[in-house]
């Protein structure tokens, strides 16, 4: 870390450096956001930290003034090393919840020394640490925003039993959670409200055109500036509401649910699909560096790449948006939700690959061609042949493209909406082609996927300005 830089950003109390970078401060024990209230400590008495996590390990507690659980968090994919960046997003699914690093490190494909050694590089704290850090910050935020009773907050962050909480947040904080809970315990309601922080800036309005396009009709829509859908969490039906507040630099996240167990899970995805982790100062500066594409990112410096809610359901979008419309695609999408997807109270799930691995090539209202790669995309996500939950983009593409029917331009889709890849890079698009052509005089897909390599790691957001140009 450069320390004169976050020095200056400290003094200046910047919000873009927000969840950058925190501040241990020696005298007090305290870990705290660049943007904290109070009075600026000496810089002698400072130390830096990349993360939430490393601050911790170092012993220092979480301030309870700028609450550093409410930070927009450290980003994702810092374009330093894909396997770090893939393994935050399998613990952010819960995978050292069920399992220890050995498993994590196994589905990355390294060591566990190796893997704990990259996150400590680039991190400055274990894998184990992180997942700690998550669960406390998920707890904190759950206090001080819901009503839920504490069973249920230890439950909904990951805890394993109300007792590991207790411990947790006393050892943390030294003080218990009910006298750190801003507001009165017990739940009123089967509704969650949480709100989200992003960095700005954020082109929430290009992002959800680019949702309510292609949202399956029944299963999710946009209306009045929210995001609206049908959600499934352990059997049970429930609703996803999100909106934007740009006034606060959030988004207000309304989950309606019986049960709260998968809470930390389900808030996971929806900063996935909002692209809430995004940096858009790292990814402007890198596009900028291509001095002809920096005036096309320099249109909408808030553009993010929209991800998914339920990847299965991308990948049966990306086969039936084949050579049709967006709208035509949309529709399609629908008549499958109607027929196949279970529902009640006015509330469908998209259908599941046990239901579409049954059909007949009459049931599905597409050339024989598309239905027979959807059922052979369903039956390959049972046998575990595609693995739609991998952390690995390349991994994913290449067991889709086992599938007769996907070919690159729907497995690259699907990974960079379902795995966030912020370097999937569709360059035999026809739009991307047409804009490249008519902005960049770029003549062929070769010319650009050559040109893209001046993008990397951001090549997915460079897609969006392009696509953004095309209206």
């Amino acid at each position: 870390m450069d320390r004169q830089a976050c020095e200056q950003a400290l003094r200046a109390k910047d919000p873009r450096f927000d969840g950058r970078f925190f501040i241990g401060v020696r005298t007090t024990g305290i870990y705290c956001r660049p943007v904290c209230p109070v009075k600026s400590p000496k810089i002698g008495n400072v130390l830096f930290f990349p993360t939430a996590a490393a601050a911790a390990e170092a012993g220092f507690r979480p301030c309870l003034r700028c609450r550093p659980e409410s930070s927009p968090g450290t980003p994702a994919w810092s374009g330093t090393s894909a396997t770090v960046s893939r393994g935050l997003r399998l613990i952010g699914d819960g995978e050292l919840d069920t399992g220890g690093v050995a498993a994590l490190s196994e589905r990355l494909g390294v060591t566990p020394r190796h893997l704990s050694r990259l996150f400590m590089k680039h991190l400055g704290a274990s894998p184990k640490a992180i997942a700690q850090t998550r669960r406390l910050h998920f707890a904190k935020k759950l206090l001080d925003e819901t009503d839920l009773p504490m069973t249920e907050i230890a439950l909904s962050a990951g805890y394993g039993s109300v007792r590991r909480f207790n411990d947790h947040i006393l050892q943390v904080y030294g003080r218990s959670p009910s006298s750190l809970r801003r507001r009165s315990g017990g739940r009123t309601s089967s509704t969650f409200a949480l709100r989200l922080p992003y960095r700005p800036p954020y082109d929430y309005t290009a992002l959800l055109h680019f949702l309510e396009r292609r949202a399956t009709p029944g299963v999710e829509r946009v209306r009045s500036g929210a995001y609206l859908r049908t959600i499934e969490a352990e059997g049970e039906i429930g609703a996803l509401s999100v909106r934007h507040v740009p006034e606060r630099n959030h988004v207000l996240c309304e989950i309606d649910l019986p049960g709260s167990r998968r809470l930390i899970h389900l808030v996971d995805r929806v900063r996935r699909l909002f692209d809430l982790n995004a940096d858009p100062l790292d990814i402007s500066r890198c596009l900028s560096r291509d001095v002809e594409f920096a005036a096309i990112a320099q249109r909408n410096p808030g553009l993010r790449v929209p991800g998914a809610w339920e990847p299965f359901e991308i990948a049966v979008r990306a086969i039936v948006g084949q050579q049709i419309s967006v709208a035509a695609a949309t529709g399609t999408m629908g008549k499958i939700a109607q027929r196949f997807g279970a529902g009640a109270d006015g509330r469908r799930r998209f259908p599941t690959p046990e239901s579409l691995a049954m059909t007949t090539d009459s049931d599905l209202p597409m050339p024989r061609a598309r239905a027979a790669a959807i059922r052979a995309l369903s039956r390959a996500v049972l046998d575990g042949e595609v693995d739609l939950g991998a952390a690995d983009p390349d991994r994913l593409i290449e067991q889709l493209l086992r599938i007769k029917g996907v070919g690159p331009w729907t497995a690259q889709y699907v990974a960079m909406r379902a795995t966030n890849d912020p370097d999937a890079f569709l360059h035999s698009d026809l739009v991307l082609l047409r804009v490249a052509r008519e902005r960049l005089g770029i003549g062929s897909a070769a010319e650009l996927l050559e040109r893209s390599e001046a993008w990397r790691p951001w090549r997915a957001y460079a897609a969006m300005h392009l696509w953004a140009l095309a209206g």
